[in-house]
């Protein structure tokens, strides 16, 4: 597999980049934290960035049907090296578009998925409940038959996007007892009767929330894929997105070792720069190589998945522990070598201090991807 990236690649991963920093960063700024930023989306959208998630013939601007692995990876390390906001706005679109596009009928197709391209629904993958995260095919809000469709009642939360979302996919229990497998995937309209929730207040001031689902009644035509297979529909999307994370990771690590080159170039202490004293080159050595080597489990376990090679669950979890784990080292190390200043507000350390610690614990934590990757070494 390539480990260099081609010119078009290149292009995708500069361009992001400089949209990120360029025309994404001022809007993002501007949003209220915590809350959904529709002109962001917008933005998005004008830049084209959200049409290359899906395809032309659902309302993006892209020809293939499915979006390269490697593609997504180089979209979200680009623009996380400029607006974290951007990029994860970019990622919950996707997250909560493709398992419409993948298992959704024509109708559901058509009524979400251009909107979802063009910025204007906002949606959210809702998976996670106070009482499951990791073990997510143990949920338990239930999806009663009802008439032609189901009724659901329970609780999600931790969800992006939540509770402003336009449509959220949903997961309920269909059959009792049965794990992983009596779980089904919905589409549920935001603004549907018996769905509220709450915003919640995180470190890094995302716009999530909690659902609750009190009767909730969707129709059976909202059902994706088939009744009872609904965690495979969780699955399919998490394995395609899983290695971005770490793409995320890889760029905000890359701007975080970037801060502290140029910082440790220019400060002067005892008479000379920082960067001449071997404590700090030598941490600015491990920070670089760290992060490159992230960056290249995060592409090749990226070409892995889009070439269907053998032991993409395993190179998948890799790439992600490594990455994410290698950013939240970068961007502490960075901070030390600032010093004070990169703890006040507004610097783009403190910033990045706050948004990196999310991604080791989100779709997956470090501790389950090492779970993974030690059940893959046996197979």
């Amino acid at each position: 597999m390539p480990f260099a990236l081609a010119d078009h690649q290149r292009d995708l991963l500069d361009h992001a980049r400089r949209l990120g920093h360029e025309a994404l960063a001022e809007v993002a700024a501007g949003g209220t934290p915590g809350r959904v930023n529709r002109l962001l989306l917008a933005a998005l959208a004008h830049h084209g960035l959200l049409g290359r998630l899906f395809p032309a013939s659902a309302g993006g601007s892209r020809e293939a049907e499915v979006i390269s692995a490697l593609e997504l990876c180089l979209l979200r390390e680009g623009l996380a090296h400029g607006s974290t906001e951007a990029e994860t706005a970019v990622a919950m679109q996707g997250l909560g578009g493709y398992p419409i596009l993948q298992s959704g009928g024509p109708e559901l197709v058509r009524r979400w998925v251009p909107a979802i391209a063009r910025g204007e629904a906002v949606t959210a993958f809702a998976l996670t409940e106070p009482e499951h995260g990791s073990d997510a095919g143990a949920i338990e809000t239930r999806a009663e038959p009802e008439g032609d469709g189901y009724r659901l009642v329970g609780e999600k939360t931790w969800i992006s996007n939540a509770p402003e979302a336009d449509v959220y996919i949903l997961f309920g229990r269909t059959t009792p007892d049965a794990g992983a497998r009596g779980v089904t995937a919905f589409v549920v309209p935001g603004d549907s009767p018996g769905l509220s929730g709450t915003p919640l207040e995180l470190v890094s001031p995302h716009p999530i929330g909690r659902l609750e689902l009190d009767g909730v009644f969707v129709p059976s035509t909202s059902v994706l894929g088939e009744v009872d297979r609904g965690f495979g529909v969780a699955m399919r999307t998490l394995d395609l997105f899983r290695p971005s994370v770490g793409a995320f990771a890889v760029g905000m690590a890359q701007a975080a070792l970037d801060a502290a080159l140029a910082h440790a170039g220019a400060r002067q202490a005892f008479g000379r720069p920082l960067r001449e004293f071997q404590a700090v080159s030598h941490q600015l050595a491990e920070m670089a190589t760290r992060t490159e080597a992230a960056r290249l489990l995060v592409y090749a376990a990226a070409e892995a998945y889009d070439h269907g090679a053998p032991g993409v669950t395993r190179s998948s979890a890799m790439a992600k522990l490594f990455a994410t784990e290698t950013a939240q080292f970068v961007v502490d190390a960075a901070v030390q070598i600032h010093g004070a200043a990169a703890l006040e507000k507004g610097h783009v350390l403190e910033h990045l201090y706050r948004e990196v610690r999310g991604p080791r614990i989100y779709e997956g934590t470090t501790e389950i991807q090492r779970e993974v990757i030690g059940r893959e070494l046996y197979r």
